[in-house]
């Protein structure tokens, strides 16, 4: 078993195998399920994320407080006219993260990767790089252990709780663990999928989380297309051999610390940040008929 990335990239080089088999063969060690039975359940998941994923860019899917929805499909629009600025590829993936944060709020099933908030960047980044990578099923499922990989470190190591260290905690955490599975995804090595979760993850540092009226929405479905678009440009950078001058452990070890120093109003209380902007407010009194903050 590994305990954090220098360990999980010591083993995969060690044995020459993938982040992604290093994580299939704890996962069999630890359930005690056969090698097919953990394999197939994350085909399961794949699965969910793409419907989700579906769902969203093809449907006006809209939350029931009225904060969000129907982003997904604009951008697929803005895709189609060809006059983006950054590029098609990138800004499939930021749809695709959009899409599945939109369903999550409108009560759709989703998988947390590794939070219901921070769900849309992992499927976002895999699916809007479908198309150029061509990856096979296989593939795919891969790219889902190595990310579970890079989140199982965090979680043990620091946070994946907005409550407990913020939004870098959740769609920072997310971002790592899609930046380190997309480098696998493309070909990259063990020790380049670290850099790349070092990479973006140092980029979300200090992120708060602050929920407007307290629901996983504003501006939490903007945060997972940022994410999904960090997560883009850091594999990019590491895969051009670019590295962290902070080795992935020291990055993760201080995102827990800053969670920790993180005031309790910037930590998913809706008493601060956004949250408690006169427009955070008026929605917030809107939808609940009072102000949290009021009760």
């Amino acid at each position: 078993m590994f305990r954090n990335v220098a360990e999980l990239v010591e083993l995969a080089e060690s044995q020459d195998i993938p982040i992604s088999e290093v994580m299939i063969r704890q996962e069999v060690e630890v359930s005690g399920k056969s090698r097919e039975v953990v394999i197939n359940q994350m085909r399961e998941n794949l699965k969910v994320m793409r419907a989700a994923v579906e769902r969203g860019i093809s449907e006006n899917v809209r939350s029931v407080s009225g904060l969000t929805g129907g982003d997904a499909v604009k951008l697929q629009e803005y895709i189609k006219k060809g006059n983006f600025l950054s590029s098609d590829v990138l800004l499939d993936a930021v749809s695709k993260a959009v899409a599945t944060n939109e369903v999550n709020a409108a009560m759709g099933t989703i998988c947390a990767t590794p939070t219901a908030g921070a769900a849309g960047v992992v499927p976002g980044v895999l699916f809007g790089l479908e198309a150029k990578l061509n990856p096979t099923e296989d593939a795919m499922i891969g790219y889902l252990f190595a990310s579970g990989a890079f989140g199982f470190v965090v979680a043990n190591n620091a946070s994946i709780s907005g409550a407990a260290g913020g939004c870098q905690a959740e769609v920072g955490s997310a971002t790592g663990m899609a930046a380190a599975a997309l480098v696998e995804l493309a070909g990259g090595t063990p020790s380049q999928s670290a850099e790349a979760m070092a990479i973006a993850l140092k980029n979300m540092l200090g992120l708060v989380c602050d929920p407007v009226a307290g629901l996983v929405e504003v501006p939490c479905v903007k945060r997972n297309a940022m994410g999904a678009s960090n997560a883009v440009v850091a594999a990019d950078m590491a895969l051009a051999g670019i590295t962290s001058r902070i080795p992935c452990d020291e990055v993760i070890d201080a995102m827990y610390k800053i969670g920790q120093t993180m005031p309790e109003a910037l930590r998913e209380t809706a008493q601060g940040g956004l949250a408690a902007t006169p427009t955070g407010r008026e929605l917030e009194a809107k939808i609940f008929g009072v102000s949290l903050d009021k009760k």
